[in-house]
């Protein structure tokens, strides 16, 4: 159970987040400054930017669990699993639920990004963080040693393969399609993204089921 004062923060940074995608959608991320975003949340203006370094993070606030998304299920995988087969799990899971940490995020959000120079970049760049983080947890997992290109090439294949998914499920969205179908048509890609990975990876990083 939470403090008062942490679930007060809480609150704070969530009508901050709340106000910004509010007024990102309605004006534009570029158009948009932070001093309207703390008019708009009944804040300082310093009290947004100590939340909130970057104005990107105020659009793309699921960027933590973003990065550290595929690295954590790797990590977290079953003895006897391979990180290809706990991340393709992973994601069939992810798309049965409309996570937005793969792409669910609605027309008006998909929108904004897709609009926005500012946040295209931003989200290449979280995707290049989230494969080395993964290439971190890959090189532990399997015991590499220091300079070995292994887990990296490795991270690049399987992150690859979630921005190619991330990509159609924001496409999806832009072109009006409902989270439900677009679930089904992310299934059945998933599927046969990660059937191309299977022949190199499949055997790739398997915990040990002792």
């Amino acid at each position: 159970m939470i403090g008062l004062r942490a679930q007060k923060k809480q609150e704070t940074r969530q009508e901050i987040s709340d106000q910004a995608t509010r007024l990102f959608i309605e004006r534009g991320f570029e158009a948009t400054t932070i001093a309207e975003i703390a008019d708009a949340a009944r804040v300082a203006k310093k009290t947004v930017t100590n939340y909130f370094p970057r104005k990107e993070d105020l659009a793309l606030d699921h960027h933590e669990a973003f990065t550290a998304g595929l690295a954590a299920t790797v990590a977290g995988r079953a003895p006897g699993e391979s990180a290809l087969a706990a991340l393709r799990a992973a994601f069939l899971g992810a798309a049965s639920s409309h996570d937005p940490v793969i792409g669910f995020s609605g027309e008006p959000f998909a929108r904004m990004i897709a609009d926005s120079p500012t946040l295209t970049a931003r989200l290449r760049e979280l995707h290049e963080l989230r494969e080395e983080a993964l290439a971190a947890v890959l090189a532990v997992e399997t015991g590499t040693a220091p300079g070995d290109i292994g887990p990296r090439a490795a991270a690049t294949l399987l992150g690859g393969a979630h921005r190619v998914l991330f990509r159609e499920v924001m496409d999806l969205t832009l072109d009006g399609l409902g989270n439900d179908e677009i679930a089904d048509r992310a299934v059945a890609s998933a599927s046969a993204v990660f059937d191309l990975l299977e022949p190199a990876l499949g055997d790739y990083a398997v915990r040990d089921a002792a």
